[in-house]
């Protein structure tokens, strides 16, 4: 309570009621005797920066905790990666809204970290800031063609159909038939689904207008997904496979040949591996007639179908006639030498040529250095870090895939997020953070972002959009219509 009561004291220069529990004499003799409120600033509101900003809240009775995100609104790739039809992987939206609710916690949004604010200037305002801004750019295939028209990454591409802003143009060309995708993630599966899903199932999530209107009219009904290794090594998990096979209107076209010999392979490998690959064998050898029933079913035109191709490393787009636009992939066939995850990919020499006139690169996402007073390692894309302590920078941490590479689910993030803020936790308790003096947190970024005429967004700003997007939604039948135009959002919030 005495904490809660130091912290609306504090505050009431922005505009809170000063707390008047105690007497002034009181309140004067505690002030004198307790040490500072510790002020730890997240950067960045996904999963990693809701996660660590909730784990400190949660074991520190008396630390504030302040997010800075770049866009008006929060949540990241939950609210921009994740895919429209999966609204239940949306939910821990609800867990970060109370985080943000805390009386001890603040959401400043429309702040870029490293141009509205340096790092240096944050560490100057915080006790200890922790970078959870994710992965913002994708991995290159560095092969020719690959700045063709019809070829985007996957990162571009999600981001069109969820609503990031920064690719709301991005205006894909869907005109082709063929669609390669190279990747065997769970982000190539999304894409393959929403390219092939029925328009009836897509209408009812919350996908941008724009882009419904784009897949009403793609000519898209085949898509390959094609990757370097084999069955074995797939990185897509068997819940996303069962989706695929399983979706109305679409036939799986799986090579019986790719599975051959993998019954003894499989027999000691972990059981999530074995289940994934004996659900592949067994679409793999399914008579064709047995789908082709239900395809036909769900309605007219000519079914739609996708399929995995294996041991293939993309080493050219081909160019169209006129040399602009994509029309197909040359691969270079691969052999694997040793087994599982360690296996190699080795070029057997042997080429082929697939067609296609949509590409669509889904080979991982790619941090990026934020500011030059921060360490990175541009080799790994990762700030050095022990534990989330950056290398040789106290009182600065990090958490999420800036950490540890783009990869793993919303579970991992969260408990890796939980790992950093632990380490934040220790080093508050073990005096390795000075705590003296007392640090203005907010306060001294406030007049920093006003003398550079930035006004930060607040939650309850959030909400407003928040608001005015689920009412735009209900009208359409939709969960929610997402405001693409960062403009759109603050005429909106009054800014």
């Amino acid at each position: 309570e005495t904490a809660r009561c130091h912290w609306l004291s504090v505050r009431g220069s922005c505009g809170f009621t000063p707390c008047l529990s105690l007497s002034p004499a009181g309140l004067r003799r505690w002030l004198s005797s307790a040490a500072p409120a510790p002020r730890v600033c997240v950067v960045g509101s996904g999963p990693a920066g809701f996660y660590t900003a909730q784990h400190i809240l949660k074991h520190h009775g008396g630390a504030l905790v302040d997010i800075y995100e770049k866009l008006p609104v929060p949540f990241g790739l939950v609210r921009f990666g994740v895919a429209p039809d999966h609204p239940e992987v949306k939910n821990v939206i609800n867990t970060f809204t109370q985080t943000a609710r805390s009386e001890r916690c603040s959401y400043y949004g429309n702040v870029t970290v490293g141009r509205d604010v340096t790092v240096p200037e944050l560490r100057q305002a915080y006790h200890a800031v922790v970078l959870s801004y994710g992965a913002e750019d994708n991995r290159v295939l560095g092969i020719p063609g690959e700045n063709l028209l019809g070829v985007y990454s996957a990162r571009a591409f999600v981001g069109w159909y969820n609503g990031l802003p920064e690719n709301r143009d991005l205006k894909p060309d869907l005109s082709c038939e063929t669609a390669l995708i190279l990747g065997h993630g769970n982000v190539a599966l999304d894409i393959a689904r929403i390219l092939l899903s029925p328009l009836q199932l897509l209408r009812k999530t919350d996908i941008t207008d724009s882009s419904l209107a784009a897949l009403a009219c793609s000519k898209v009904k085949r898509v390959w997904l094609v990757g370097r290794r084999g069955p074995l090594q797939v990185a897509f998990t068997i819940k996303e496979l069962r989706e695929m096979i399983n979706l109305p209107g679409t036939r799986a076209v799986l090579d019986p040949a790719d599975f051959t010999g993998l019954e003894n392979a499989v027999k000691d490998a972990p059981r999530p591996r074995k289940r994934l690959t004996e659900l592949m064998m067994k679409t793999a050898l399914e008579k064709p007639g047995e789908k082709a029933v239900e395809v036909q079913a769900a309605g007219p035109g000519a079914p739609r179908e996708w399929g995995l191709k294996f041991q293939r490393s993309p080493q050219e787009v081909l160019p169209s006639a006129d040399g602009t636009r994509a029309r197909g992939v040359r691969m270079a066939l691969i052999r694997l030498e040793g087994l599982g995850d360690s296996a190699k990919a080795v070029p057997t020499g042997d080429v082929e040529e697939l067609e296609c006139g949509l590409v669509l690169s889904s080979i991982g996402y790619r941090s990026l250095p934020l500011d030059p007073a921060v360490p990175f390692d541009s080799q790994r894309g990762v700030i050095p870090n022990s534990s989330g302590r950056v290398e040789g920078v106290p009182g600065l941490y990090c958490s999420g895939w800036v950490k540890r590479g783009p990869t793993g689910v919303i579970i991992t993030t969260m408990n890796d997020s939980f790992d950093t803020a632990q380490s934040v936790l220790e080093d508050l308790q073990g005096g390795v953070l000075d705590m003296i003096p007392s640090r203005e947190g907010f306060g001294a970024v406030e007049s920093i972002l006003h003398s550079r005429g930035v006004r930060p967004v607040s939650f309850s700003d959030w909400e407003k959009i928040d608001a005015a997007e689920v009412a735009r939604g209900k009208a359409a039948g939709k969960p929610r219509e997402k405001i693409v135009d960062p403009a759109e959002m603050l005429q909106i919030i009054g800014h």
